[in-house]
């Protein structure tokens, strides 16, 4: 399906313009968040120089549901796809949230207006620099409460180690989705036209 195309083509879930709930809407955004939570515990060192700080691709999903559906989605699987963790690790889970939505709502917003790969380039880089500001900003609130440290001494950890792990994560979630995005549209839209 060529670009063109696909901009005057909704998927046939219902659920890029209509604003309707239909069941097939509800069972997509179910599946993306489901995605979301399960990869939400997949944690990986990336980064040698801070080992502690884990790699998960659930911003990757909830990317992929807000080019899919919208920002509406991206909202939507963004917050609920960390519901899990809300009750072992709240204040982490927040900063999650706030990083997903960051990441994948102004990426999604972009590239509803601009519906082309250069568009979801400049999303996917708007939506990463957003994403990274949260995150700086969260680890100077929410460190200092876990790891008995001022928020002086998390800030001067920010240039050689935070900065680089956020923008490493950040390129990974945006290179991976600019990869896997199209092919999963394409299903999508078949998926649906299969289902009428």
């Amino acid at each position: 399906m060529s670009e063109s195309s696909h901009i005057t083509n909704a998927h046939a879930t219902g659920v890029a313009d209509s604003g309707r709930w239909s069941t097939k809407r509800i069972a997509v955004y179910a599946l993306f968040v489901a995605l979301t939570m399960v990869t939400s515990f997949i944690e990986l060192p990336i980064f040698p120089a801070a080992p502690w700080l884990k790699y998960d691709p659930s911003g990757i999903v909830c990317l992929v549901a807000g080019f899919a559906f919208g920002p509406a989605a991206a909202a939507i699987v963004s917050v609920l796809g960390f519901v899990p963790h809300v009750f072992g690790d709240p204040w982490g889970s927040l900063m999650a949230v706030l990083v997903a939505l960051a990441l994948s709502v102004p990426a999604s917003l972009i590239y509803r207006k601009v519906h082309t790969r250069k568009g979801a380039t400049i999303g996917i880089l708007v939506g990463a620099v957003c994403a990274i500001a949260i995150a700086l900003l969260g680890n100077l609130v929410v460190t200092p409460i876990y790891a008995h440290m001022t928020v002086a001494q998390v800030a001067a950890l920010i240039v050689p180690i935070l900065l680089p792990f956020n923008v490493l994560k950040m390129a990974i979630h945006g290179v991976v989705t600019f990869l896997i995005y199209k092919p999963i549209s394409n299903l999508l839209d078949k998926t649906g036209k299969t289902a009428k």
